[in-house]
C-alpha cells in the first residue's frame, strides 16, 4: 500500500476530525492508531497506552492481537522501546530485534513472538506524560520517514488524550461535589444541625477513619438508601 504524501494529509485531517467529534475517549484512540496503521510505513500494527497516577501503564487501543501481547510482556518486564519512551520521554527506535543489545529478557520473548522491529514515542501535554504511541512490525528496519510521520500522530493522539483527562477531571469534581452534598443534607438531617457544622461532621470523620472524603460521602448515601428501601 503506497504512503505518499496525500494519504497522510488525508489520515492525519481524519484522525485530526475523530479527535474533535463528540465520540468516546476508546472511539477516538481507535480512529487514531487504524489512521496511523494505513499510513506509516515500516509497521503492520499500532497502540496506544496510557500511564496511570499509580505508575501502571495500560494499553487503550491497538490494531492487532500483537500489540496487546508484546504491550504486556514489555510494561510486566518493565523493559522495551515503548516502555522507555513512555517513562524517559522522546522517541525509542529498535530497527531489529536480532541485533538488539538493550532489554535483554525482553528481547528473548518477544522475537520469540514474531516481532523485528519497533518504535514508541510518548504521548504528553504541557501538563506532562500521558502514555504513549507504539509501533510493531514482524519485519526488520525503519524508513526514515516513518519516525517524522509518527511523531504527527502522536501530536494527535496527545490532544486526545489531554482532552478525555481534562473531562474526566470535570466529571470527577462534579460527581465528588453531588456526593458531598447529599452526604451533608443526610447529617443535617439526622443530628438537626446546620450545614456547615454538617460538613465539619463529615470531614472529621473522613480523616480519623482515613477514608477519602468522597468515599465516605458516597457510602453515607449509599446505607441511607438501603435503610430507606427496608424500611418502605
Amino acid at each position: 500500500m503506497p504512503h505518499d504524501g496525500s494519504d497522510a494529509a488525508t489520515a492525519l485531517a481524519g484522525a485530526a476530525k475523530t479527535i474533535n467529534s463528540p465520540r468516546s475517549l476508546d472511539e477516538t484512540l481507535d480512529a487514531i492508531v487504524r489512521a496511523a496503521q494505513l499510513t506509516i510505513p515500516s509497521f503492520e500494527h499500532v497502540g496506544i497506552s496510557i500511564t496511570h497516577s499509580n505508575g501502571e501503564i495500560e494499553t487503550r487501543a491497538g490494531t492487532g492481537q500483537l500489540v496487546w501481547e508484546i504491550d504486556a510482556l514489555q510494561y510486566g518486564l518493565r523493559q522495551g522501546p515503548c516502555y522507555d519512551a513512555i517513562t524517559h520521554g522522546g522517541v525509542t527506535i529498535m530497527q531489529d530485534i536480532k541485533s538488539e543489545t538493550r532489554w535483554p529478557q525482553y528481547v528473548a520473548e518477544a522475537a520469540a513472538q514474531g516481532l523485528r522491529a519497533q518504535m514508541g514515542l510518548q504521548l504528553y501535554t504541557d501538563e506532562g506524560a500521558l502514555g504513549g504511541l507504539n509501533f510493531y512490525s514482524r519485519a526488520p528496519g525503519i524508513d526514515p520517514d516513518a519516525v517524522q510521520l509518527a511523531e504527527l500522530f502522536a501530536a494527535h493522539a496527545s490532544i486526545a488524550l489531554g482532552r478525555a483527562r481534562h473531562e474526566h477531571q470535570l466529571n470527577e469534581s462534579v460527581a465528588s461535589r453531588q456526593a458531598i452534598g447529599t452526604a451533608v443534607g443526610i447529617i443535617m438531617e439526622r443530628y438537626r444541625i446546620q450545614e456547615d457544622r454538617a460538613f465539619q461532621f463529615l470531614v472529621r470523620a473522613s480523616s480519623t477513619s482515613n477514608i477519602k472524603l468522597r468515599t465516605l460521602a458516597e457510602e453515607l448515601v449509599a446505607s441511607t438508601n438501603e435503610q430507606n428501601a427496608a424500611s418502605a
